[in-house]
């Protein structure tokens, strides 16, 4: 006797389990794993956030909750996409260059009141 076939997915692409290691992504037939060593924007964030993601194309996910796009083959080929997040949650942001440089006349205006 055989099984009758499962039904058809709901979504192109679904989230499958997460751990404290990364997360199962199922993109059409494809299952992949997203370690937080080499996606760590995913680390910290809440699980409903991480669900919410969307298959903009069919090598396009999008987090729209979290504004991060990923193009399904630096999964699948991460040595052709070397470039890795240095993102640190907890570092503040510098000010630019410009923030910091004042005008001739502010100067001047900051000496004349010296």
């Amino acid at each position: 006797m055989r099984s009758a076939q499962r039904g058809k997915r709901t979504s192109a692409v679904e989230i499958g389990n997460i751990s404290k290691h990364g997360f199962w992504l199922l993109v059409g037939d494809r299952e992949m794993f997203l370690p937080f060593t080499k996606f760590p924007w995913f680390r910290e964030v809440p699980i409903g956030k991480l669900l919410n993601v969307v298959l903009l194309h069919p090598q396009h996910l999008y987090w729209p909750d979290l504004d991060i796009d990923l193009a399904v083959q630096s999964i699948e080929q991460p040595e052709k996409y070397p470039l890795v997040s240095r993102w640190r949650p907890k570092t503040p942001l510098q000010p630019t260059g410009v923030a910091r440089r004042r005008s001739k006349g502010e100067r001047a205006r900051s000496r004349a009141r010296s």
